[in-house]
């Protein structure tokens, strides 16, 4: 019996998300009476990078070392999951709630007739396997049970702290039945972003909106950034009209982001864009107007005009950075 983990990785960089990942496998499997963790991973590989997740509690890494899937089809890496599930007798499967994981969680519990709980944001509790997860554009939480023999589980980034210890993993090589016929989806291009950490990892976020007036006045967003080392977002607006780029969207309709911090500059705070953020730990506004629907959700408020905050604030951390 084990518990299985799906890497995430571009060519052998393993992302945050699959560091997650191993971590919460290893809690349920210590709540399971301490069942033995497995990870799969497919595509290019980097066998010193897969190791290492013996680090974040995985004993054994599985790899299917063919470049086809470099290329993100679902279908066929979906069907290798299960099969690597079913050799290895694994009592649950766990994903990162990211894009990938909602396209393969899914597809894999159907192959498994497993039950599915996405989105997970605690780790399953007594007999019954009972897991917490938020609901209502996280307003509230639920508690569900899943009371198949298999249990597919996608885990919510930057819900739990990152926990190190000590060993490597072994890497073996895994044999699959899926071939070329498999793959329907043909990639004409991938363009990566490679300056800043993707928005869904992202531990620290700034973010703004129209209350920036135009794309000119983005530079002291990207300096308050810089100097924090945050990723960069915007609102549905800001986006739409051409501002930014639609990848830095975040809301309910956009990129859904659970940073430890999120400062919002100039944005209103529409119920779709708090659907978006409002799992964050600590959620910053700054905003000019005192009835900004933003400040209800806020932890701390600058009611303020942000031309003036923002670059006194840029100007207070890189003296607190000096000193």
């Amino acid at each position: 019996m084990s518990v299985l983990v799906y890497v995430d990785h571009i060519k052998g960089t393993v992302k945050k998300g699959t560091y997650e990942a191993v971590n919460y496998a290893a809690k349920v499997a210590e709540s399971l009476g301490g069942k033995e963790v497995i990870a799969l991973a497919l595509g290019t590989t980097n066998n010193d990078s897969l190791a290492a997740l013996g680090t974040y509690g995985a004993s054994k890494v599985l790899t299917v070392n063919d470049a086809a899937f470099d290329t993100f089809d679902s279908r066929p890496i979906a069907k290798v999951i299960a099969e690597a599930a079913s050799a290895n007798a694994a009592e649950v499967v766990v994903f990162s709630h990211n894009s990938s994981g909602k396209a393969l969680a899914p597809r894999v519990a159907v192959r498994l007739e497993a039950g599915l709980i996405t989105g997970a944001s605690s780790v399953p509790s007594g007999d019954d396997f009972t897991v917490r997860r938020s609901v209502f554009s996280g307003k509230a939480f639920a508690d569900y049970t899943i009371n198949s023999a298999i249990k597919v589980l996608s885990v919510n980034p930057n819900s739990f702290p990152l926990e190190e210890g000590e060993g490597t993993a072994s890497v073996e090589a895994f044999s699959t039945s899926v071939g070329a016929g498999d793959f329907k989806v043909k990639v004409l291009e991938v363009s990566r972003s490679t300056d800043t950490v993707p928005l869904p990892e992202a531990e620290l976020v700034v973010s703004a909106g129209r209350g920036l007036k135009g794309p000119e006045n983005w530079g002291m967003v990207e300096d308050l950034a810089t100097i924090l080392g945050a990723t960069t977002a915007c609102s549905r607006p800001v986006a739409d009209v051409g501002w930014r780029p639609h990848h830095e969207h975040v809301g309910q309709t956009g990129v859904t982001v659970q940073p430890n911090l999120y400062i919002a500059i100039g944005i209103s705070g529409a119920i779709q864009h708090l659907a978006g953020v409002n799992n964050s730990k600590v959620i910053v506004v700054i905003n000019k107007d005192p009835e900004a629907p933003f400040f209800k959700a806020a932890d701390y408020g600058i009611v303020g005009d942000a031309f003036e905050v923002v670059p006194k604030l840029i100007e207070a951390l890189k003296e607190f950075k000096n000193s």
